[in-house]
């Protein structure tokens, strides 16, 4: 950062002389540190702190650090989170990373490195909060306040500053189309057009008439010219939705428009120019197509240059009162009929559904609710359609016939004890630390097959390993 000074660090650790340690080297930085030793005063500080960087122990008093880092970098400040672990775990370190963690190191992590990764984690979050505040995103069709798509928002926002293609993936309904018209009306293609082109509707036989014109006569049924999607798109930006429907004998041809800006009408002999944008939207896994021979790698390649991946609504259930609320107003104005109330069971038993179709299933349910309601002064759980309430009281009934398995299973073993004149507890307490030593040891430390061999969760086997002070 420019300014050291301004850098203020959360250290999140219950050992008192790592966090000591930990003090030192950052003081060195000219850093501001605050130490806690447990989760829950973590986050208490984080409430009332703007902190730009956490270090974050996995195993502590209260919770494991790994499973709380989406929580916490979602909290005001949005934080960068290094993990800190004396355990070696390459599924935890993945998890981490996927969470949102900027790194994880292993203790004991040298000095050097501490600093390198604070430096660099620091001067990241400084750029990410200039640009935020030069980046106004305006999206006022986006209904959105969960971190997550807080997060796909301030990635868009990113995009707009660029003229590279986009590729926009999610599941059916995540609302892909809205986020590549957001990405062209905050771009510098704004006053160009924004031309759509659902490849699962194109036929082969008409889909390069459709993407680049024809002239009058260029085939059975040509009786005049036609511009091109392609052409139409000058200036502009092209959004093919399902791009992985794209066909094969077309692909080739689209990756050379991609490259070259140039395309020949069909029936045509001069070649024409056309400055797009490209933005695509699919939701089946392109990596996996191109494995299967089934998408080229090439087009892949350019098509590819930003990635927006929207997450399910299942994933963001927060997110749900505030769109139903907002269809529920658009619905009540399409009827012109005054708003309607909303019952807590109602919002209840949409917050209980799953939502296979996404944000899509969640707006044609409040239409048809409102629809069935129009004379009504209140939405009800009976106003949503049958099916749907049918399913949400199966999965609440299923729910409660199924018994919750403990979080620990008995682990057997063959390992012998001698109880002597030993207290229970005592005796029970060793022998938990017997079997995990000898499984620790002939798994090498492999937490994942320390999991697998024990059944515990990773939570408890890493308190467990903690309490008995087990370590390479």
């Amino acid at each position: 950062m420019d300014n050291p000074k301004q850098g203020r660090i959360l250290i999140v650790d219950d050992d008192e002389g790592v966090a000591y340690s930990m003090v030192k080297i950052l003081e060195k930085l000219n850093l501001h540190t605050v130490v806690s030793y447990n989760l829950k005063d973590a986050f208490q500080k984080l409430e009332t702190n703007d902190f730009h960087l956490v270090f974050l122990d996995v195993n502590l008093p209260d919770g494991n650090g790994v499973e709380a880092i989406k929580e916490i970098v979602a909290c005001a400040s949005s934080p960068q989170v290094i993990i800190m672990t004396a355990y070696s775990d390459p599924d935890g370190a993945q998890y981490a990373i996927e969470s949102g963690a900027w790194d994880y190191l292993q203790k004991p992590a040298s000095p050097k490195d501490i600093r390198l990764q604070t430096l660099r984690a620091l001067q990241y979050q400084e750029q990410k909060i200039k640009a935020a505040q030069n980046n106004l995103f305006e999206a006022p069709n986006i209904i959105a306040q969960s971190h997550v798509m807080r997060q796909c928002i301030s990635h868009a926002a990113q995009i707009t500053n660029s003229d590279a293609n986009v590729l926009i993936t999610g599941d059916t309904g995540t609302g892909k189309e809205l986020f590549a018209k957001a990405i062209h009306n905050n771009s510098a293609r704004r006053n160009g057009e924004f031309i759509v082109v659902d490849c699962s509707v194109l036929s082969e036989n008409l889909i390069e008439s459709v993407l680049f014109g024809h002239e009058k006569g260029a085939f059975t049924g040509a009786d005049r010219k036609r511009k091109g999607l392609v052409l139409l798109a000058n200036g502009g930006s092209l959004f093919l939705d399902e791009v992985a429907e794209l066909p094969e004998m077309i692909q080739s041809s689209f990756l050379r428009v991609l490259q070259e800006k140039k395309f020949r009408p069909v029936g045509s002999e001069k070649e024409i120019y056309s400055d797009f944008r490209v933005i695509c939207a699919t939701n089946k896994n392109l990596d996996q197509m191109v494995s299967d021979k089934l998408f080229r790698a090439d087009l892949l390649f350019r098509l590819k240059n930003f990635v927006l991946h929207l997450p399910a609504l299942v994933t963001r259930k927060g997110d749900i009162p505030l769109i139903a609320l907002d269809q529920i107003k658009k619905s009540c104005k399409t009827h012109k009929t005054s708003e309607k109330n909303v019952s807590p069971d109602f919002m209840n038993a949409l917050e209980q559904y799953n939502w296979p179709g996404n944000v899509r299933e969640l707006i044609n349910v409040v239409e048809t609710s409102v629809t069935s309601a129009l004379f009504e002064d209140t939405l009800h759980p009976f106003h949503l359609p049958a099916k749907l309430r049918a399913l949400i009281v199966r999965s609440k009934i299923s729910t409660l016939q199924t018994p919750q398995k403990p979080e620990e299973q008995p682990a057997e073993s063959n390992i012998f004890i001698q109880a002597e004149s030993l207290p229970h507890t005592d005796f029970m307490n060793e022998a938990e630390k017997k079997y995990l030593e000898f499984f620790y040891s002939d798994s090498h430390g492999d937490i994942q097959r320390l999991l697998e061999r024990t059944g515990l969760s990773r939570t408890v086997l890493y308190r467990k390993l903690k309490k008995h002070n087990i370590s390479a």
